[in-house]
C-alpha cells in the first residue's frame, strides 16, 4: 500500500541567537523521511522566520510511513563554516494512518535539542495520502489502533477480546558504539533518539501484523518498554492485548460520563444506544427478551446480554455441572492462544467471573552481546520461560487466564532481573470467541450469582488447594467460600460492595548485597530475591491488618538492582470488600526472656497497635454491619444483611460460641518478636503516616468510596534523587532511610497540594531506580482530583465534627508538615546517617499557573491547554474521539550542571519541556487531552566532579479529543442523581 507524505514549513518564531555580530539567525529547514531529504531556502536574519515552502512531497511504501519518523532539523546557515544546528523535531506519522483519525498535523511543534533543551518553535503541517493495497504479502499494519488505556476505551464496544500479544526488538546501542569515541555528545544522542523512535515504529507495526493474523482492530493496553543492556544493546519489548472494537455508532446515546465515574465510566463502553425502545434502568440486568431485540445492529451474532451480575455458576449445589460447562467453554475458547493473558485492569462487566489471586514470576539473568540483531531468539527465550511459569502458577489456582498482566526488568550492569506479574482469573468465553452460544446459558448465569461478590468466590477445589488458606463462606451470598484476604493487580470492578473509602498501601524494603562480578553477583541477586518477595508480602499484610481492610487491588511489585543493594517497593489500594470476613486484628507475642520491662513494652506496642487499628477504621469510614442476634438461629439470613458469618460447619456445631470467639482475638494475626529484626518490623509497621485530614490516595484508576468528583484536576511529576553515604549502612538504616525517602515525598505532594482539599491523588505510581553506586532515585506521577465537599458533607453521619475538623485543618493548614518549613530542608531533614541530596521538583505546573489556568478552560474555550492525566476518563467530561497514541522518548544532557540549578533545576527543566513537546504534538492532531498519560522511563546519571549529568525519559499516552458535560447542551447544569432515561432526541439525559 504505497503512500503520499506532504509535508509544508509555515514559519518558526523565538529561534535562538546564532550569529553573535548580527544578534540574528540565518535559519533553514532539512526535512527528511528515510533516505530522502529536502531543503528550505535560508531565511536570512530573522528569529521569527516566514518560508512558507512548497508541499515536499515523499513518495513511500506503508511499511516505511509506520516504522520512520519525519525528521524535521532546522539549522543556521553559515558562508565559510558548518552549518550550525538548532535542534529537531520528530514527528509520529502513525496516527494519520487510521481510518477514521486525523487528515493533518498541523500545529507549532517546540525545537529541541539535545544539549540545550526547547530553543524556538516550527510550524509544519504533514499531510498522508494512502492508496489501498490488498496484498497478501504485506508486511505493513496500517488501521490497527493502539491505546495506552487498560481499559476498553470509552466510545469503543469490545466485540470479542482476542488475547496476549507481544514482539521484541533488539539493536546495538550507538552510545557503545567504537565511533562513538569520535562523535559529539549531541550526534550520540541524535542517533540514539533516532535509533530508539525507529525501533518502536517497527515494534508497533509487527504487533499490528499480529493483531491482523487474530483478525483484531485494536491493541488495548499496550505497554512498550526499553531495557537500555549497556554494552549488550539495546531492547525495545512491548506487550499488549488484542481485540475487535467497534466504534459506538451514536456517541452521543451512550451514557455521558457521569459525576460518579466508579458507577457509570466504567459500564459505558458496552452500554448500547438506548434508542432501541428498550427502556432499562441501569442496575437491573436485561434478560433475554430485551436482549434479542438489541442484537439488531450488531455485527457479531453473539446474543449480547448486558447485565450488572457478575457471572458465576456456582448457586449452591445445582450449580457443579453447570459450572465445569461453563469451565469447559472457556478452556476451549482460550487453549488456541498460547498465553491466555490480558494486559487489561478493567472489564466490560460479566467478563471476569472469578479472581484467585496473584501469581508473579522472576528470573535473574546475565546480559551477553547480542550477536544478531535480527534474531533476538535468547532475549525471546527468557520471556517465554517467565509467561510458561506464570500460566503454570494460574492452572495450579483452577484459572486458566491471567489478568492485569504486566511484565518489567531491572538491568544493573551485566545482570538483569525479570519480573512478570498478574492475577489468576477465570473468565466468561462470552468475549473470547466468535460465534453464538445457548442463551440459556447465558441466562442461567445471570441468576446464578449475586452481583457484587461472585469474583471473590474461590475458582480452586476447596480439598486439594495450591497453599493453606483460611476459607469463610461469602458475607455476601453465604453460598460459596472466600478466602480471608484477596491479592490482586486489576482495579477494583464495578459491580464490588465496599465499605469505607480506600488508601494506598506500600511496603518498602531494602537488602545489601556484596559487590560481585558476573556469576557471582547473579547468584547471591538470586538468593535474594524469594527472601524480599516474603518480606515485601508479609510487610504489605501486616499493613492491610492495620488499617482494618481485606483486600488489595492494583498491587505493583518492584525489584530494583543496584550494585550493592536490592530494593523492592510495593505499591497497592487496600479495600474493605463487604463479601470477605472482617480481618482480626494484630497481636504480638514474645519469645524472650519474661523480663519485666519487656514485658511492658510489648503491652504497650500492642496497645500502640490497636489504637492505630481503630483510628484507621475511623479514617477510612469502615465500619461493616454487625448481625443482630436474633439472625443467628436461621441457617442462612437474607443475603442482604453483611456480618461476622459462621465458619464452616465442620469446625464447631455450636454457632453461637464460634461467632464470640472471632470477636476476641482468636482469628487476629501473630507477630512473633525472637529478635531485635522482628522489633523493627513492627516498629516499621507503625511509622507510616495517614494523610492530612482531606487527603485520599490509591494506585487505582478510581477510589473506592469517592464517587462526586469535581472536573478540577492536576497531573504532576516529581523525582528525588537522594545519595547515600556510605559509612555504616545496615539493612535497618537503609530500610529507614528508604522509608523516609518516599514517605517525605508523599508529605511534600500533600503540602504542595493544601489548596486542592479535599482532595484525592489517584494513579500514584512509584518507580524507583538505582542510578549509580550510593544514588536512590525515585520518581512518582500521580492526578489529583478534587471531589465535592458538600456532598462528601451529607454523605457522612457527623457533619459537623467534619466540618469543625476541618476548620481547624484550615487554620493550621501552614503547619501541617513543620518538616518541610524548616529553613533548609536538606539540613532539616532526619536522615540518619545519609546527605540527602533531597532534590525535589513539584509539578511543572505551579499553583498561581493552575488557578489562572482553570479558569478559561471552563468559561471560554477558545484558550484550551491540553489537560494530561494518567486516568483512562476525564472527571466531569466525555471522550468523544481517539486520535492516537504519544510514544515519545527524549534525552537531555548537560555539561552546566551546576549553573542549570544542579539536579533539581535540571530534572525540572527537562521534565516541564517533555511535558510541552506532549502537549504541542496532541494540539497538532486537533486534540485537548491526552489521557492513560505515563512516564515509563526516567533515567538519570550524573558526574558530579565533571558538572555533568543525562537524562533519559520515555512517556506515553493517549492522545483524544473531549467535550465538558456543561458544553452539552442536553445536560441539565447540575447533574445530581444518576438516573438515565432515553429521551426522544436518543441522548441521554442525566437528571
Amino acid at each position: 500500500m504505497p503512500g503520499k507524505l506532504k509535508v509544508k514549513i509555515v514559519a518558526g518564531r523565538h529561534l535562538p541567537v546564532m550569529d553573535r555580530a548580527s544578534d540574528l539567525t540565518d535559519a533553514f529547514v532539512e526535512v527528511k523521511f528515510g533516505n530522502t531529504t529536502f531543503k528550505t531556502d535560508v531565511y536570512p536574519k530573522s528569529l521569527n522566520p516566514q518560508w512558507n515552502s512548497e508541499w515536499f512531497k515523499f513518495e513511500v511504501d506503508d511499511e516505511e510511513l509506520q516504522d520512520e519518523p519525519l525528521q524535521i532539523t532546522v539549522l543556521d546557515h553559515d558562508t565559510y563554516s558548518a552549518n550550525d544546528a538548532i535542534g529537531k523535531v520528530y514527528i509520529d506519522i502513525d496516527p494519520l494512518l487510521y481510518s477514521e483519525a486525523a487528515t493533518v498535523i498541523s500545529g507549532w511543534f517546540p525545537i529541541y535539542d539535545t544539549i540545550h533543551g526547547i530553543r524556538g518553535e516550527i510550524n509544519v503541517v504533514v499531510k498522508v495520502d494512502l492508496f489501498n493495497d490488498l496484498n497478501r504479502f504485506r508486511q505493513s499494519s496500517c488501521g490497527v489502533k493502539f491505546f495506552c488505556t487498560t481499559s476498553i476505551p470509552k466510545c469503543y464496544r469490545a466485540v470479542i477480546i482476542h488475547g496476549f500479544v507481544e514482539e521484541l526488538v533488539v539493536n546495538e546501542d550507538p552510545e557503545y558504539q567504537w565511533i562513538d569515541r569520535i562523535r559529539t555528545p549531541r550526534a550520540s544522542n541524535e542517533a540514539r533518539q533516532r535509533l530508539i523512535s525507529l525501533m518502536s515504529g517497527e515494534l508497533q507495526r509487527k504487533i499490528g501484523l499480529k493483531v491482523l493474523e487474530m483478525r483484531g482492530n485494536a491493541v488495548v493496553g499496550y505497554l512498550q518498554c526499553f531495557d537500555l543492556e549497556g554494552e549488550s544493546g539495546l531492547v525495545v519489548r512491548a506487550i499488549g492485548t488484542a481485540c475487535t472494537l467497534d466504534k459506538l455508532s451514536n456517541t452521543s446515546a451512550f451514557l455521558p460520563a457521569c459525576n460518579s465515574p466508579s458507577k457509570e465510566m466504567k459500564e459505558s463502553p458496552l452500554v448500547h444506544p438506548p434508542s432501541h425502545g428498550c427502556r432499562s434502568t441501569h442496575n437491573s440486568p436485561i434478560h433475554t427478551a430485551t436482549g434479542s431485540r438489541l442484537t439488531q445492529n450488531f455485527s457479531v451474532s453473539v446474543p449480547t446480554l448486558i447485565y450488572t451480575g457478575m457471572g458465576s455458576g456456582s448457586a449452591g449445589k445445582e450449580g457443579g455441572p453447570f459450572k465445569t460447562l461453563l469451565r469447559q467453554q472457556t478452556q476451549s475458547a482460550l487453549e488456541q492462544r498460547e498465553f491466555p493473558f490480558f494486559t487489561l485492569t478493567t472489564f466490560p462487566p460479566g467478563f471476569l467471573v472469578h479472581v484467585g489471586g496473584v501469581v508473579s514470576a522472576r528470573s535473574v539473568k546475565l546480559l551477553d552481546r547480542i550477536h544478531n540483531p535480527d534474531e533476538p531468539e535468547t532475549r525471546d527465550a527468557w520471556w517465554a520461560e517467565i509467561r510458561q511459569e506464570i500460566k503454570s502458577h494460574a492452572k495450579a489456582l483452577g484459572c486458566h487466564a491471567v489478568v492485569g498482566y504486566s511484565e518489567s526488568t531491572s538491568i544493573c550492569e551485566e545482570v538483569c532481573i525479570l519480573s512478570a506479574s498478574g492475577t489468576a482469573a477465570v473468565l466468561n468465553p462470552r468475549f473470547l470467541q466468535d460465534g453464538t452460544m445457548e442463551g440459556c446459558l447465558e441466562q442461567r448465569i445471570e441468576e446464578a450469582s449475586p452481583p457484587g461478590c461472585g469474583f471473590c468466590h474461590i475458582p480452586y477445589d476447596e480439598l486439594n488447594m495450591p497453599f493453606p488458606a483460611h476459607l469463610t463462606y461469602c458475607y455476601n451470598c453465604r453460598k460459596q467460600k472466600v478466602p480471608d484476604v484477596l491479592f490482586t493487580t486489576i482495579d477494583l470492578p464495578v459491580e464490588a460492595i465496599v465499605i469505607g473509602k480506600g488508601c494506598l498501601i506500600q511496603a518498602r524494603l531494602c537488602r545489601l548485597k556484596k559487590k560481585a562480578q558476573a556469576e557471582a553477583n547473579a547468584t547471591s541477586i538470586s538468593n535474594l530475591l524469594p527472601f524480599m518477595e516474603y518480606e515485601v508480602h508479609t510487610q504489605l499484610m501486616n499493613k492491610l491488618k492495620l488499617r482494618g481492610m481485606n483486600a488489595l487491588f492494583g498491587l505493583r511489585i518492584q525489584i530494583t538492582v543496584g550494585e550493592n543493594m536490592l530494593m523492592g517497593l510495593a505499591s497497592a489500594t487496600g479495600v474493605y470488600l463487604a463479601a470477605l470476613p472482617t480481618p482480626g486484628g494484630i497481636q504480638i507475642a514474645g519469645k524472650t526472656p519474661n523480663d519485666g520491662t519487656y514485658e511492658q513494652h510489648i503491652s504497650h506496642m500492642q496497645k500502640k497497635i490497636n489504637d492505630t487499628i481503630a483510628k484507621n477504621k475511623e479514617l477510612y469510614e469502615i465500619n461493616p454491619p454487625e448481625l443482630p442476634e436474633e439472625i443467628i438461629g436461621s441457617p442462612i439470613p437474607e443475603p442482604r444483611q453483611r456480618s461476622r458469618l459462621l465458619r464452616s460447619q465442620s469446625e464447631s456445631s455450636d454457632e453461637v460460641t464460634e461467632l464470640d470467639l472471632s470477636h476476641g482475638k482468636k482469628d487476629a494475626f501473630v507477630l512473633e518478636i525472637d529478635d531485635t529484626d522482628a522489633m523493627e518490623d513492627v516498629h516499621s509497621l507503625l511509622t507510616d503516616v495517614p494523610p492530612p485530614s482531606g487527603f485520599y490516595s490509591c494506585n487505582t484508576e478510581i477510589m473506592p468510596g469517592i464517587n462526586n468528583w469535581t472536573p478540577e484536576i492536576q497531573m504532576f511529576t516529581a523525582v528525588r534523587v537522594s545519595r547515600l553515604s556510605n559509612i555504616n549502612l545496615t539493612n535497618q538504616t537503609l530500610n529507614k532511610n528508604f522509608n523516609d525517602l518516599c514517605e517525605n515525598l508523599l508529605k511534600s505532594l500533600y503540602f504542595k497540594l493544601r489548596s486542592m482539599v479535599p482532595c484525592c491523588l489517584c494513579h500514584v505510581n512509584f518507580t524507583v531506580a538505582l542510578p549509580e553506586d550510593e544514588l536512590v532515585q525515585i520518581a512518582v506521577t500521580a492526578v489529583a482530583i478534587t471531589f465535592d465537599k458538600n456532598q462528601a458533607l451529607q454523605a457522612n453521619k457527623a457533619p459537623t465534627e467534619k466540618s469543625q475538623q476541618r476548620a481547624s485543618a484550615d487554620n493550621e493548614d501552614q503547619l501541617q508538615f513543620p518538616l518541610e518549613l524548616c529553613s533548609d530542608p536538606l539540613a532539616s531533614q532526619p536522615f540518619s546517617p545519609a546527605k540527602a541530596a533531597s532534590l525535589d521538583k513539584a509539578s511543572p505546573l505551579a499553583e498561581g499557573y493552575l488557578r489562572h489556568r482553570s479558569v478559561p478552560s471552563c468559561t471560554n474555550s477558545t484558550v484550551s491547554v491540553v489537560k494530561m492525566t494518567p486516568l483512562s476518563f476525564l472527571p466531569g467530561a466525555k471522550i468523544t474521539k481517539y486520535l492516537g497514541i504519544i510514544n515519545m522518548f527524549f534525552i537531555r544532557e548537560t555539561t552546566s550542571l551546576r549553573e542549570e540549578g544542579g539536579v533539581s533545576g535540571f530534572l525540572h527543566a527537562f521534565i516541564a519541556e517533555v511535558f510541552a513537546m506532549v502537549r504541542a504534538h496532541v494540539a497538532a492532531l486537533g486534540g485537548n487531552a491526552v489521557v492513560s498519560y505515563i512516564m515509563k522511563q526516567c533515567v538519570f546519571m550524573e558526574n558530579p566532579n565533571k558538572n555533568q549529568a543525562q537524562c533519559l525519559i520515555n512517556v506515553s499516552g493517549d492522545a483524544v479529543i473531549f467535550v465538558r458535560e456543561s458544553e452539552l447542551e442536553m445536560l441539565p447544569v447540575q447533574p445530581s442523581t444518576v438516573v438515565s432515561q432515553p429521551t426522544s432526541s436518543g441522548g441521554d439525559v442525566t437528571t
